[in-house]
């Protein structure tokens, strides 16, 4: 499977940077996907629901760590681009 196209939603909170849409071989996207900037650098969130109980599970995720490492640096590196982009503008 291959990450054919993302796309980065910037958004300023004090931890949450933004959102990705992340589309895989052109038929299958993932929506909302959180870029957080954490103690120790950014990472990627994957989109959860609340359960009755309170807490959270992901409603899409990768099913291993080299998925998860894929996923996040192809995110990241989009982000990236996207606030170099978005300060040319300015």
């Amino acid at each position: 499977m291959e990450i054919t196209e993302v796309r980065i939603i910037l958004h300023q909170e004090r931890k949450l940077k933004g959102f990705a849409n992340v589309t895989f071989d052109d038929m299958f996207v993932v929506r909302g996907i959180k870029i957080i900037e954490g103690s120790k650098g950014f990472f990627i969130s994957m989109p959860s629901r609340k359960r009755p109980d309170g807490t959270y599970h992901d409603v899409a995720h990768p099913v291993n760590n080299d998925a998860r490492r894929l996923l996040e640096s192809t995110i990241l590196a989009a982000y990236e681009e996207e606030l170099k982009s978005h300060s040319e503008v300015y």
